[in-house]
């Protein structure tokens, strides 16, 4: 007597199959990133590309280091840690010394992943973490920056770039240059619109092209894998606050152009602050953490003692989510508000 199959098939939920997946999203974020990476290469040459490639290798060596055997392929093929290492890479200075870019990646995912319990249980975004770690730990050499010499120049590598661990840094070679930033800060100079739109400034990897950031969040729209209201609530209250103080001293504060295209607000509040894992899960929550971060960037900018200010407010919200999204999530059908 054969077996037939069963008349009623019963399966426990979920019954309906999304497209979505960890890979996926991963996946996305980082052909999103694929524009301003090569725009980043093509201005800072083969130091920078080294760069990036020690903060991929720390960051996947430990994640691969840290996870039970049997699960390593699936940790490393979710492109989770690549990611990071890629993020932290575009923060950092492009003639960085090696081996603390490799440190950096270390870092992001031991402390600002793996200790908290592995993906999706971080409260901050690993990779800030990392770059967090090495301003606090080297601080000069998170400060040094070198002009966007362009292709001319793609194959000389920066004296710094191969400095042994722990020894002093060689000297500076003559390339160094101030961030917009820095040069708005503590001279009030402006920098003209289309060196911040397309990258023809000095400063990290991430800072090379608004534009091209811009283009990858577009793509990221349009394949609904970004929190739209996160980033545009960063711009709206950023540039609110920028035109109120612009209004009250305009010779000292700078207009909404820069602060929005200026530093790594592009990349933060694209790809850093929209971090499904360490942001708000509720529409009001999204409002309230992006506003957050945009009015904290201006404060720390123009009344901190560091130029740059979006590592530090995303840094400040990620700890005030679990507040939020206590506060925004929506009342349950049938029950009062209390």
């Amino acid at each position: 007597m054969s077996k037939r199959d069963p008349d009623l098939l019963l399966q426990s939920a979920p019954l309906l199959k999304q497209g979505l997946s960890v890979p996926t999203a991963m996946r996305d974020v980082l052909l999103a990133l694929m524009p301003a990476l090569f725009a980043g290469f093509w201005f800072f040459g083969l130091s920078a590309i080294l760069v990036v490639a020690a903060t991929i290798l720390g960051a996947m060596a430990t994640e691969w280091l840290f996870t039970p055997k049997q699960e390593r392929a699936v940790a490393l093929g979710d492109g989770s840690a690549l990611l990071t290492g890629l993020l932290l890479g575009m923060t950092l200075p492009p003639a960085l010394p090696l081996w603390m870019a490799w440190l950096g990646g270390v870092v992001a995912i031991g402390l600002g992943k793996t200790i908290w319990g592995g993906l999706g249980n971080n409260l901050f975004n690993p990779a800030i973490v990392g770059r967090a770690f090495l301003l606090g730990t080297f601080p000069i050499a998170m400060t040094t920056w070198h002009v966007a010499a362009g292709p001319d120049s793609f194959f000389q590598l920066h004296p710094s770039t191969l400095a042994l661990p722990f020894m002093q840094s060689p000297p500076m070679d003559g390339m160094s240059a101030a961030t917009p930033l820095g040069l708005m800060k503590f001279e009030q100079i402006d920098s003209p619109i289309f060196s911040l739109m397309f990258g023809n400034s000095s400063g990290s990897l991430g800072e090379t092209s608004g534009v091209l950031l811009m283009v990858g969040g577009l793509y990221l729209l349009l394949r609904r894998a970004l929190e739209w209201r996160i980033p545009l609530a960063i711009f709206i209250s950023a540039g609110l606050f920028t035109l109120l103080l612009e209004t009250i001293d305009p010779a000292r504060f700078p207009g909404i152009h820069f602060t929005i295209f200026s530093g790594g607000m592009m990349l933060g509040a694209i790809y850093m602050a929209t971090d499904p894992v360490t942001s708000p899960v509720t529409p009001k929550g999204a409002w309230i953490f992006g506003c957050g971060i945009g009015v904290l960037v201006v404060l720390i900018r123009n009344f901190g003692g560091l130029p740059e200010g979006i590592l530090y407010a995303i840094l400040l919200m990620n700890a005030a989510t679990p507040l939020i999204n206590r506060y925004t999530q929506p009342r349950v059908f049938g029950r009062s508000r209390s």
